[in-house]
């Protein structure tokens, strides 16, 4: 008995159809099976310890886009801002979260080989003085015939000549006490010396931690506040991975900026990616450290212009000026030997809010 029109044409369509799956299961196989393109590997150091305000790497890293851009971030702690600098300039790291003032430093000292900043995250450099609120340290004037403390060759007591001047103190009036890092806001509290010079967004937690109440017990004298003009730490990218790669480059500043946008939408997040990268953090004093940096040192009203990762061309270029007087350099480095904004994302990726 012969099959009928209409059922031929049924199993011609079901074997049709069904090597249409095959055929399509195969292709999707057989693109699985393509080699995908190598994620380029990037050595990136930070300037300290893990800390709050490394949180956002982490929170790049834990959402993808490091991935997304075709990267693997390897992250290694730090032991200081400047140190980054020298690091990457070495060939050590390919990138990290350094100081522009240390770059600045290096560019006059090594025309054409020192790192170059792709992304400003510290709008203002965090570099304080710090006295008890009860002393009578009450104005800048007040500091002549004072004792200081400070790290021998510390950034903010090399800074601090800057601000005497542009402040009326006359530096050569107050002494200095050199200490360890870690001894500073121990010695101020135990009266050893009247004031310390500090990084801010450090000492504020250091306080903390140490039963201080920092905007109740300690009165401050930001830099920033009192003429001296300069930025702060970014990502730092190598000679190297600028000229070779710079579509990694542009992928790193891209997932940092993501990065930080959504740390300041929600800290929890980004602290909760700390974390996991050292459990034995008090999670509670570092988002208190990384509320207090965004509220301090980033979200600026420049910031708010300009968005996140950008500087303003004249004031770099002061600021420049002021490193060079501080150091007693032989040379400025152009703004463009400093910081290359070539990479950064549209102003309306960046744009974000001063609190």
């Amino acid at each position: 008995m012969s099959s009928s029109p209409v059922s031929r044409r049924a199993a011609v369509v079901a074997v049709s159809a069904a090597l249409g799956a095959s055929l399509a299961l195969l292709a999707v196989r057989e693109a699985r099976a393509q080699p995908q393109p190598p994620l380029t590997p990037i050595k990136f150091v930070l300037d300290w310890k893990l800390q709050g305000i490394h949180a956002w790497y982490y929170l790049a890293e834990d959402r993808g886009y490091f991935a997304a851009e075709k990267l693997a971030v390897a992250i290694d702690q730090g032991d200081g801002s400047a140190a980054t600098v020298t690091k990457v300039m070495a060939g050590a790291y390919d990138a990290g979260f350094g100081d522009v003032n240390a770059i600045v430093q290096s560019a006059a000292a090594r025309p054409g080989a020192a790192p170059v900043m792709v992304y400003m995250v510290y709008n203002r450099a965090p570099f304080a003085l710090i006295v008890k609120s009860g002393s009578p340290i009450r104005t800048l004037k007040d500091l002549e015939g004072r004792t200081l403390g400070s790290p021998a060759g510390g950034a903010a007591l090399r800074m601090f000549p800057l601000m005497a001047a542009r402040s009326g103190v006359d530096a050569s009036k107050v002494k200095w006490t050199n200490m360890a890092p870690n001894l500073q806001e121990q010695m101020l509290l135990k009266d050893h010396v009247e004031g310390s010079a500090v990084f801010s967004v450090t000492s504020y937690m250091n306080l903390v931690a140490q039963g201080v109440d920092p905007d109740k017990d300690i009165r401050w004298f930001h830099y920033a506040d009192h003429g001296v003009d300069l930025y702060g730490n970014g990502v730092v990218v190598s000679r190297q991975l600028l000229k070779d790669k710079p579509q990694a480059v542009a992928g790193l500043v891209r997932a940092v900026n993501k990065a930080v946008r959504d740390t300041v939408a929600d800290p929890d997040a980004a602290i909760a990616a700390l974390m996991k990268r050292e459990p034995l953090l008090n999670a509670a004093l570092e988002k208190r450290r990384l509320l207090y940096t965004l509220r301090t040192v980033m979200l600026t009203p420049e910031v708010a212009a300009a968005g996140l990762g950008d500087v303003n061309d004249a004031r770099m270029a002061r600021a420049i000026g002021q490193v060079k007087e501080a150091f007693d350099l032989a040379s400025a480095p152009a703004a463009g030997e400093v910081f290359d904004r070539r990479f950064l994302p549209p102003l309306a990726e960046r744009r974000i809010a001063a609190p």
